[in-house]
Order: structure tokens, then sequence, then C-alpha cells
């Protein structure tokens, strides 16, 4: 046989199947980070980690696929072209882990721990949180120790003031990264391990300075320049728009309260404060126009010169100081890529906005960090993205909005269309993220967005080419009046009734299902590609049909969610807080902890009894509870938040604290049927 155009015709059924596949050429480029991502989540999905041989049959595997896909036909090729790229894709991952691999701490410890600050945040309780490397513990072989690790300060503190590149020493309470607080869940010991981190904890006694901070150091130098500039914005504005304005240009969101955060969730407003492609784009976009205007003014420079290019390489140069400042994590650099890609598009005189500029900023992105592809940021930024360009390439290939619209019309229509695009685009995993639906989302971004974009961007670029002067104070007044509009959008939308709407968590599979089949739709070319709209109801159905554990129990036995007909019962109202909150939020419960205890049978003695699944289960806690345990051990499943003393030897199925460091986590499902999360998460390097 021969291929399509080869000279000899193939059976005429072999060309009416090869015709669709024909269709896609041209457009080949655009499936390259679907490929690469189909290899890189099989490779995060998998029980245990591949071994070096594995990997070398894989690429073995992936250099056999390039070799038939040249012998192959035109239509063949690109499916031995997708193969190689999925196999590449999962090596692409087993790398990625084996180049950051850094010692993780194995055990509990407690004493002297000493560093050089490189990170400064804020926990969840909203405490102090410093980021330590070089570090060094007590007598631990250096061998051993963690090349980072991250510490929440409590008490006074009064002792030291926090300062990049600034050498402490303290004395504190240290375990590895915590694993899943549920089968399945989300497992912060991944992240961890690619972040470097090989242990948190807190302390409660005083940090002292043991050296002043490093001169000289270039990260240590942005670092610094980026909490001063920090500080600057938050005293000059004051409040929460100053802490907002903060957020916007130097990604520290270490004075944004817990209000102000659940009213921009709430509101569907949170992605303002993710240094993300809205910030870059806008920043670069502003830039970029600022300059050709500029230019054009100029007559011997616009009629000799590009201005377009010579106003690309100044964004571009604008958009890599905003990297640097902000810190640079990896939604920032995510962004950055994407505009990047875009302003070497317009340098090269390609059409800067198209998917093939998204794509290929996907495989960036991939290649250079392929843990992004778990990250909800990546899902959604692509996702907006994606749905933006191909929506507004079809009204452009369709003749525009409309020839004979006045401007202030067509610049409204563009402006509700993206924000309803965007925002349905990126809805389904803003839920299977964050278990939410900002009911009243779209008008929240109708009434934000265009303020961010034209009022609060140019006012602090503005701003940042007047600091040289000392003349900032104005403009950044003036950007303030926009941050606090946007945050009196958001607590009146937040206030609205029903502006949530929780949801549960989804499965396993719903996720790339999904995204599957609306890349389907966007990128196939022919009448095939409704297909796709196949795998997204088929998504869609599975999440209604996820399953919930009937019974919870977190990694040190001390609390039980017992799902019930008014929700999950929770065994206590306060204590083990975060993990509490994570099972509400994933069984789609707004409820509080409080609420939840209240739905708990009370506890005899500390003794709580209940059936689940046909199983008699005993949860035993508070003082005494070792003593008490081992005359529980008379049948069924027996839950302890201490190790019994002594151990019982009843009929018994025994969980405590010492084989729950070893499982993680316990779930029981409706079928009777225990999962720990160790059977979901496997043996894996951060998952040992």
């Amino acid at each position: 046989m021969y291929a399509i155009g080869s000279g000899r015709a193939r059976p005429p059924l072999w060309g009416r199947l090869a015709l669709p596949f024909l269709a896609q050429r041209g457009h080949l480029l655009l499936w390259a980070p679907v490929c690469l991502g189909l290899g890189i989540g099989g490779y995060f999905a998998l029980t245990q980690e591949p071994t070096g041989g594995q990997i070398s049959v894989a690429l073995a595997a992936a250099v056999a696929s390039l070799l038939l896909a040249r012998l192959a036909g035109e239509a063949l090729a690109p499916v031995f072209l997708a193969m190689a790229l999925v196999l590449c894709g999962g090596a692409l991952g087993w790398a990625r882990t084996a180049m950051v691999a850094a010692p993780v701490l194995d055990f509990r410890y407690y004493g002297p721990v000493e560093g050089r600050i490189v990170d400064i945040d804020r926990s969840q309780s909203d405490a102090v949180r410093l980021t330590l490397d070089e570090v060094r513990l007590g007598d631990m072989a250096p061998g051993r120790v963690p090349a980072r690790v991250r510490v929440s300060l409590h008490g006074d503190q009064r002792w030291v003031a926090p300062t990049p590149g600034l050498r402490v020493m303290l004395t504190a309470n240290l375990s590895p990264p915590p694993g899943p607080v549920e089968p399945g869940g989300y497992d912060f010991r991944r992240q961890a391990w690619f972040d470097g981190i090989g242990a948190v904890g807190y302390t409660r006694t005083p940090v002292f300075t043991i050296a002043a901070a490093e001169e000289g150091h270039a990260g240590l130098a942005l670092f610094r320049a980026r909490v001063a500039l920090s500080e600057g914005i938050r005293t000059r504005l004051g409040g929460q728009p100053g802490a907002f304005a903060a957020a916007l240009l130097t990604g520290d969101r270490s004075s944004v309260s817990r209000d102000t955060l659940d009213n921009l969730r709430a509101s569907n407003l949170a992605h303002l404060l993710a240094i993300s492609g809205l910030h870059m784009g806008l920043l670069t976009g502003t830039i970029f126009a600022a300059i050709r205007a500029f230019l054009a003014l100029v007559p011997w420079v616009a009629l000799r010169l590009d201005t377009r290019k010579l106003a690309a390489v100044v964004a571009l140069v604008a958009g890599a100081g905003y990297l640097g400042l902000s810190g640079g994590n990896i939604a920032t650099e995510r962004a950055f890529i994407m505009v990047a890609v875009m302003l070497g598009a317009v340098l090269i005189g390609r059409r800067a906005i198209s998917l093939r500029a998204v794509a290929l900023a996907a495989v960036i992105v991939l290649v250079r960090r392929p843990e992004a592809l778990l990250s909800p940021g990546f899902h959604m930024s692509f996702a907006a993205t994606t749905a933006l360009v191909a929506v507004f390439g079809a009204i452009r290939d369709a003749g525009g909005l409309g020839a004979r619209w006045p401007k202030v019309v067509k610049g409204a229509a563009a402006l509700v269309i993206s924000s309803s695009v965007a925002g349905a685009a990126t809805a389904p995993f803003a839920a299977a993220h964050f278990n939410r639906i900002a009911d009243y989302g779209l008008i929240a971004n109708l009434a934000s967005v265009p303020v961010m974009g034209l009022w609060v961007m140019p006012w602090a670029l503005v701003a940042g080419l007047l600091a040289p002067l000392g003349l900032s104070w104005l403009p950044l007044q003036i950007m303030g009046w926009g941050c606090a509009w946007i945050l009196g959008v958001a607590a009146w939308v937040a206030g609205l009734g029903g502006a949530v709407t929780h949801v549960v968590g989804p499965g396993p599979w719903v996720l790339p299902l999904l995204a599957l089949g609306a890349l389907w739709v966007v990128l196939w070319r022919g009448g095939g590609r409704w297909l796709g709209l196949a795998g997204v109801a088929a998504a869609l159905w599975l999440w209604t049909q996820a399953e919930r554990p009937a019974l919870l129990v977190s990694d040190r036995g001390g609390l039980v969610g017992l799902l019930g007909p008014e929700g999950r019962a929770l065994s206590k109202d306060r204590g083990e807080s975060f993990t509490a909150e994570v099972w509400l939020e994933n069984d789609g419960d707004g409820a509080t902890q409080e609420a939840a205890a209240a739905r708990m049978l009370p506890a005899e003695d500390g003794v709580l009894l209940f059936e689940v699944a046909g199983t008699q289960v005993t949860h035993v806690s508070g003082r005494g509870a070792a003593a008490k345990a081992a005359a529980l051990c008379t049948g069924g499943l027996l839950i302890s938040s201490v190790d019994p003393k002594p151990v019982p030897n009843g009929p018994c199925d025994l969980w405590s604290p010492a084989r729950m460091r070893q499982t993680g986590a316990l779930a029981v499902m409706r079928d009777g049927r225990l999962v720990t999360v160790a059977d979901k998460a496997g043996r894996r390097p951060w998952s040992p």
C-alpha cells in the first residue's frame, strides 16, 4: 500500500477514512502540548516510580514512533508523532522529578534550626512564614538536611524583622511535608518536592539574627526590592486597597485579609490577585500601545523603522522586569512565556494572537516545569486563553463584530463576550479545584476587569515611570481608587443572596475527560470536532456520580467525619481545622466546622459509637483514650487518637497513630471498602 499522493491511489474506503486526518495538516502543532500533557499526566498518575530501564524503553519506543512516522503516509504519520510526544511527556516528568530531588525529613524534629531567609509569606492561620535555605539542623549530617524548610512564626517575635537574605536561628518543630487529608486528595508533598521544601513546621520561641542580609546576590536583591516596593505601596495607600495593590504589582498577598480573600473568591475576582496572563497582558499591552503611539509622533522614526517591532522589544523587556520583580512564581512565569511568544510573533512578522502561539507557550511551560500541568493556574490560564483566541478568531473570520457598529458599542460587546467566554471556560476548573461556583461572577468581572485594564494598570505603569523622580505618590493614589472600587464590587457581589454554590469534588477522570473533549472541539478541523461534546457530556455525568466516603478519618485519628442526610458530621468543633475545611469543601458543603460538629451525636466519655456500611465503628479520643482503647476492641473498626496501652488483642481492626503514620488518612466507602492515602498515592519519591 502506498500513501495518498505517492502516485498510487488507495482503495476508496481507506481514502474516506484518511480524509479527516489529512484535514488536520497545518494544524498539528496545536496538538503537541495535548500529547505532551497526556504523557506527563500519565507519569504523575502512576502509583510506582518507573525505573531507568523502563524510561529507556519508553524513549526507544518514542524514537521508533518517529521513524515509523517518516515511513507512514500523510494520514498515519501524525498518529506516530502523537505516540512519540506522549512517551516523551512521561520521560519529561521522570527527568524533572529526578532533577529537583533533595533530602526530605523523615521524622518529627524538635531542635535548633539555622538558615537564610529566601521567602516571606503568611500561613493559612495568618502567621508570618519564612522559607529558609542553607539549612542546618542540630547535629544532623549535611546529606540528610533538607535543602529548604518552611517555618511559621508564632508568639512574640519582636527580636527580628524578617528581611530577604537575613541569616536566622530558631528552635522549631519540623516534620515531613503533610500528605493528602483524604485518599485521592490534593497532595502537598508533591508540590513541596518540586519546590525543594523538605520540611515544614512552626516555632513559638523567638527568632534571632545571626548574620546580616547578604549583598550582591541577584535573586535576593530582587526579593529585597520586591519587599521594599510592597511595603511602600501599602504605606502609601493604606488598608486593604494598599494590600490589594501590593498583591497586584509584587505578588505579595501577606496583608490581604481573610475577609477580602473570601469576598474575591465569592465574586470570582480572586484571579485578579494572581499575577498571571491578565496582569502581564495588560502591562505589556499598555506599554506596547504607548510606545507605538509615541513613535508615531516622530516622523523620522515612523517612516523608516517598524514601530511595531520596536514597541514589542520594549514591552518584552518590561514584561521580563515585571516577572523578576513579582517573584517569578510558576503562574507569572507561565504568563510571561505566553506574552513572550506573542511578542516574538510580532518580531518575526507573524500573527501575535493565535492558537499556535498559545500551543507553543504551553509546550515551553510543560518542558520547563512538567509539574505545572497539575496546577489550577495552568488549567484556568490556558483554558481562558484558548477559548478567547478561538472565539475571537471565529468572530474575526466571520467579518468582525459589526462593520457599522460604533467603536463604543464594539468595545462593550467585546468586553461582554470576553468576560463570558473566559468565565465559561474557567468555571468547571474553578469548581473542580475550589468546590464553588461564583453565581454572579460575570457581573463582578464586567464591573471590575475594565477598571483593572483602563485604570489600575495604566496608573501603575505611570507610577513606575515617575518613581525615579519621587513623584509616584500621585499615580499610586489614583490607582488606589480603582483598587478600592474593585474591592467594593467584590464585597457587594459576595453579599448578594446565593452568591456561591458549593459543588462536590469530581473524581479523577473528570477533568482530563472534560479538557480533552473541549480541546477536541476547539482544535479538530472538520465536522468531527463536535464529537468532543460527547467527552464533555461524559465528564459532567461522571461528576454527578462522584462518590464521597461514608466515613473519613484524619491521619492522626483525632478527627472523624460521618456522612449523613444533613451532610458530614464531625467529631469535634475545633482542632485539625484545615482537614475539616477540606472535607466539607470536597463534599460540596458550605457549613463551618462548628456547624458540622453539631450534627454529630454527643460522645460519651470520649467514646463515639456508630455504624458505617454494616460495620460497627468505635472512635475514642481525649484523656484516658490509651487505657480505654484496649477494653473497646470488641469488633469492627476501632479508631484511637493515641496508641493504646496495652495493645489490644481483641477482634477489632485497630487504627491508631502508629498505623496511620504508614497509611495516611483513612476513608470508608459506602460499600464498606477501606481506602487509605497510601493506597491511592502509591510509592513515589514524594510519598515513600
